[in-house]
């Protein structure tokens, strides 16, 4: 039998709640927004559907590209229809300037599987996505004249960083394996920044690299919770199906969990913010937990019988992950604003509302 938890808010509302404070925070940039046409690729994943509704609260005109490889239908469903939004079903890496017929303001480039067994099961499309996807979307900036492109990188780019670069700041190079495991979606993103630069530097295309942590929130995939995956919503989902919560490793591996309206807002002030040309930034939260710390956080929240279990640590795992944010608070005055303990209540509320419908 599943654990219950009582909750007070109905499907949609925990989103329709965070989308008005994402609002209320962005209200310094709305004429930048409204009226302004946004191409997203990926946006019917977890973050781009974030950043596409959003955009839709603003009164933007958005182009939503999707192949559904790992992003969901169900996540746009609400947006499909209206007039202000467009979805195009299609590989970002098959797009052409003869597809787009109107101007572009901006351009975000989110298409690529960010689940460590999703990219692994399709290593090349996620290289593809990340390398041809992304020459293809600064070919398309510069035949537009768009205002700005925000590329989504990853804090994976910097690897398994040494004590000494934790938390890591955006000039620390890097540590890691081009031939592995996770070399797919590391490589894949590096060389996407690689691409990013080059365009800068040679055509002066306006671009701007995020560089995620772990972003957690409603619409997280809670798929294959039975190998490793994303850590967070795979605890939530064991817990809540009392079965056994599986840490990989001795638990003392670390990450810093983002909720998803600090990532979105952060996302936006660094695409909107004008004079960030060229600009590399991490967006993230930067309180720092153990993985089994945050096993029994979960644990405890469920309210569960589910046993911890240990399994080995997955070759190229980090073992530890945060962001420093100094640049982010200078540039952007970005400081996340969720914590742990109320992210997670929203999260679990969102779940449990889905499984009741």
């Amino acid at each position: 039998m599943k654990n219950t938890i009582q909750t007070q808010i109905q499907p949609h509302q925990v989103i329709e709640e965070d989308l008005q404070k994402i609002k209320f925070s962005l209200m310094n940039f709305a004429k930048d927004i409204e009226g302004k046409t946004f191409l997203v690729t990926g946006g019917a994943g977890f973050l781009g559907s974030w950043l596409c509704d959003t955009l839709d609260t603003f009164n933007a005109k958005i182009i939503c590209i999707d192949n559904f490889s790992s992003g969901s239908k169900e996540n746009i469903k609400h947006l499909i229809g209206k007039k202000n939004f467009i979805l195009l079903d299609k590989n970002v890496v098959e797009l052409s300037v003869g597809d787009f017929e109107d101007d572009i303001d901006y351009i975000v480039h989110m298409s690529s599987i960010a689940s460590p067994l999703l990219y692994q099961e399709n290593p090349i499309e996620t290289l593809d996505a990340n390398i041809l996807g992304t020459k293809k979307i600064l070919q398309l900036a510069q035949s537009k004249k768009v205002r700005a492109v925000l590329f989504t990188s990853t804090s994976e780019v910097y690897g398994d960083a040494p004590d000494d670069k934790v938390p890591t700041k955006e000039t620390y190079y890097g540590n890691v394996n081009s031939y592995g495991p996770r070399s797919m979606y590391d490589e894949g993103k590096r060389a996407a920044e690689a691409y990013c630069y080059s365009f800068w530097k040679k055509f002066h295309t306006p671009i701007r690299i995020v560089r995620i942590f772990n972003t957690y929130g409603p619409r997280l995939d809670i798929k294959s919770t039975n190998q490793y995956g994303r850590a967070l919503v795979k605890f939530i989902s064991q817990a809540l199906g009392s079965q056994p919560i599986t840490i990989y490793g001795d638990g003392k591996q670390t990450r810093s969990f983002c909720y998803i309206t600090d990532q979105i807002i952060g996302l936006l002030k660094l695409m909107l913010t004008p004079n960030l040309d060229g600009e590399i930034i991490n967006i993230g939260n930067n309180q720092e937990i153990t993985i089994l710390t945050l096993a029994e956080k979960i644990k405890s929240v469920t309210n569960t019988k589910s046993k911890i279990v240990f399994k080995p640590f997955p070759k190229d795992d980090p073992k530890r992950r945060c962001p420093d944010l100094e640049k982010a608070s200078k540039l952007l005055g970005y400081k996340p604003n969720v914590s742990l303990d109320e992210g997670l209540k929203r999260t679990i509320e969102w779940i449990k509302s889905q499984e009741a419908v």
